[in-house]
Formats: C-alpha cells, sequence, structure tokens
C-alpha cells in the first residue's frame, strides 16, 4: 500500500517542480520601443533616453516621406559629446555602449524651408538589468530538481532563446513595415508626378492641334476679293 501511495504521489511531484512556484517574477517585456512622428520644415526635434552602464543603446531611424528623403541625425552622450553625425542621410543604424546618463539624439530638418519630413525610428535597449534580475529570482526556487532530467536552469535558457528570436522578428518586421511604408510614399509621389505631366502633355497635344487646324483652313480659304 505504501508504494502503492509512493507511485501516485511522484508524477505529482514532479509536475510540481516544472511549474513555478506563487510570488516567482515573471520574464520582463522586451525593451524595444519604435515611434514615428513628422518633422515640419525648418525644425529640430530631440529625444531622451536614460541608460545604464555596460549597457547598449541600438538606435535605427528612416526617413519615410518628404522631398529629398533626408534628414540631419545627432547622438549626444550624456557628458554632451557627440558620438554620431549623420549629415542629410535617409536611414542609418547605429549601436553604442552606454553609462549611467541620458542620451539624447535630435533629428535636424532645419536646412529645409519647405519639406517636412515623415521619420520613423526604433529602440532597442540591451543589458538593461531586468532579464538578469529575473534569472537571479528563478535561482531562488532552483531545488529538488534532481528527479528531472531537465533542470529548471535549461527551461530558463531556453525560453530566453526563444524571447530573444521573437524579438528579433518583431524587429525585423517593424523595420519591414518602416521600408514598406517609404516605398508606398514614393509610388504615391511618383504616380501624381505622372499624372501632372501627363495632363500637361494632353493640354500641349490639344493645343498643338487647334493650331494645326487653323493654320490648315487658313490655307484652302479663297483670299480674293470679288470685283464689282
Amino acid at each position: 500500500m505504501g508504494l502503492r501511495l509512493l507511485l501516485l504521489l511522484l508524477p505529482l511531484g514532479c509536475l510540481a517542480l516544472l511549474l513555478p512556484p506563487p510570488g516567482a517574477a515573471e520574464f520582463s517585456p522586451s525593451l524595444d520601443s519604435d515611434f514615428t512622428f513628422t518633422l515640419p520644415a525648418g525644425r529640430k526635434e530631440c529625444f531622451y533616453q536614460p541608460m545604464r552602464k555596460e549597457a547598449s543603446l541600438e538606435l535605427e531611424y528612416q526617413v519615410l516621406d518628404g522631398a529629398g528623403l533626408d534628414v540631419d541625425f545627432h547622438l549626444l552622450s550624456p557628458k554632451g559629446e557627440t558620438l554620431v553625425f549623420d549629415e542629410r542621410k535617409s536611414d542609418g543604424v547605429h549601436t553604442v555602449e552606454t553609462e549611467d546618463g541620458d542620451y539624447m539624439f535630435c533629428f535636424d530638418n532645419t536646412f529645409s524651408t519647405i519639406s517636412e519630413k515623415v521619420i520613423f525610428f526604433e529602440l532597442i535597449l540591451d543589458n538593461m538589468g531586468e532579464d538578469g534580475q529575473d534569472e537571479e529570482d528563478w535561482k531562488k526556487y532552483v531545488t529538488g530538481t534532481d528527479l528531472l532530467d531537465m533542470k529548471l536552469e535549461d527551461i530558463l535558457e531556453s525560453i530566453n532563446s526563444v524571447k530573444a528570436r521573437l524579438s528579433k522578428s518583431v524587429q525585423i518586421q517593424t523595420l519591414l513595415r518602416a521600408f514598406e511604408a517609404r516605398d508606398r510614399n514614393i509610388q504615391e509621389s511618383n504616380f501624381d508626378r505622372v499624372n501632372f505631366w501627363s495632363m500637361v502633355n494632353l493640354g500641349v497635344m490639344v493645343v498643338v492641334s487647334a493650331v494645326q487646324v487653323y493654320m490648315l483652313k487658313s490655307l484652302f480659304e479663297d483670299k480674293r476679293k470679288s470685283r464689282t
């Protein structure tokens, strides 16, 4: 009887080890963010991002719409040092190792007096400390796993790997949407331009046809005056 009860309780004990205990920390959300905004002509917009020491800041930007599809880009450290400067570019990708403080990045459209720009940018923050804290929280509950073929550390490593791949997939999809938006804006601009010049050509053809008809008609007119 005791052996049969032990065999019944053993699978339940193994299942309990696989489930996270009450109060266990959840996995932190992905530290990725993206934003699209309109930069008026002759204006400059700046943004701030607080960072930690020994973390990583990756910034990608694209000009989606506007004459020339270009903008000036500046990235400054918390000490005010210029880390990146792009002059009149349509896109860029930059990664910097950070220290404690607020990093400032600016988009400058002051060189344009007429055209506004639609700009998309994405921030990817790595090693901000939250994933490491989660892992430390999980380690407090990793006990009594010698009955399992796979330890909780292996499960956590697999989940983190899947999480990283999903975050990368979301990042790639976001960039593809930005490329699609920029290409669509270019196609719509070309479509309007083709329509405009087609109407101009049609108008010129109508005017030339009218002039030709008038000239031909004037050649066959009898200009002799009848004598009385």
